[in-house]
């Protein structure tokens, strides 16, 4: 089958789907994007995905072209359209095209753009064996909360984590741990408490993190929202990061140093077991 996408209205071949060289978002970064999970061909926590989407739009003051239905549908459509049972869905909106200058322009378009990729989250051989992750650090934008196209600080670390046989690089501000390149960051103590960063304009507001979060609670697990430093890190029972495209993963290294016994610890497989749980109930309850 034929890759399919969304562009502008259109559902498209992927080789026919072409964007301006004049795009702001190929010029200036001028846009926010949007990553959902999709398990059993449903689409994973995508209201509150939509709800920070719709968030970082207002805040770069670009126009919302759809209703939150209507997303949802486009949404829908372009999973159906690409036979995807699991995997990943990205949506992306830039400012749109217009000559290049710095000011926004006035009466444009946005450009609205969304694919899918097909991946295996559910079993993912990472969840048995666990990844390694090195630190970096951050040179990023005082505003990561908003889901910015611009990624170069991310690429740049994720391919210093590539070069060194890792497969997530944690980002370090002033000694403390604000994020993965494309992940939440969590630690569990020895005493068996989740840490994970609080919320503020340092990180972007994970939206698995969140779930994760309320599902820890539901669960009776001891959760602190603390800045946690490197060494810290190192010094963990267990690690492990969250993101839509893999959900809960076992982190089993950290610069090379093995976290705990350098196994996948039993309470990130439990969260990651709860969380799996929680996303399958869309689908087994649409059979």
């Amino acid at each position: 089958m034929a890759r399919v996408v969304f562009l502008n209205g259109a559902f498209l071949p992927a080789d026919e789907a072409k964007v301006s060289v004049m795009d702001r978002g190929f010029l200036f970064s001028d846009g926010v994007y949007e990553g959902v999970g999709i398990l059993g061909g449903h689409l994973v926590d995508n209201e509150p995905h939509l709800e920070r989407f719709e968030r970082s739009m207002r805040e770069i003051q670009i126009t919302n072209p759809h209703s939150r239905a209507e997303w949802t549908r486009l949404e829908e459509e372009l999973v159906r359209r690409n036979g995807v049972a699991e995997g990943f869905l990205y949506i992306q909106i830039t400012r749109g095209v217009a000559e290049r200058d710095f000011m926004f322009p006035k009466a444009v378009d946005p450009t609205v753009m969304m694919f899918t990729q097909a991946k295996s989250i559910a079993n993912s051989p990472a969840a048995e064996t666990g990844v390694a992750v090195i630190t970096v650090e951050d040179q990023r934008w005082r505003r990561r909360d908003i889901k910015s196209v611009s990624l170069l600080a991310q690429v740049l670390a994720k391919q210093a984590a590539g070069d060194a046989g890792a497969q997530e690089a944690w980002m370090v501000e002033d000694g403390f741990v604000t994020e993965g390149g494309s992940s939440s960051a969590f630690i569990v103590t020895k005493a068996g408490n989740i840490v994970v960063r609080p919320l503020s304009n340092a990180i972007l507001p994970g939206i698995t993190r969140k779930s994760l979060l309320r599902l820890s609670k539901e669960a009776g697990i001891t959760l602190e929202e603390r800045l946690f430093t490197v060494q810290e890190a190192y010094d963990a029972a267990e690690a492990f990061l969250t993101s839509a495209s893999n959900f809960v993963l076992p982190v089993v290294s950290i610069d090379g140093r093995p976290v705990g016994d350098g196994k996948p610890g039993p309470l990130t497989q439990r969260l990651r077991h709860l969380y799996l749980d929680m996303a399958r109930v869309p689908a087994e309850a649409a059979q």
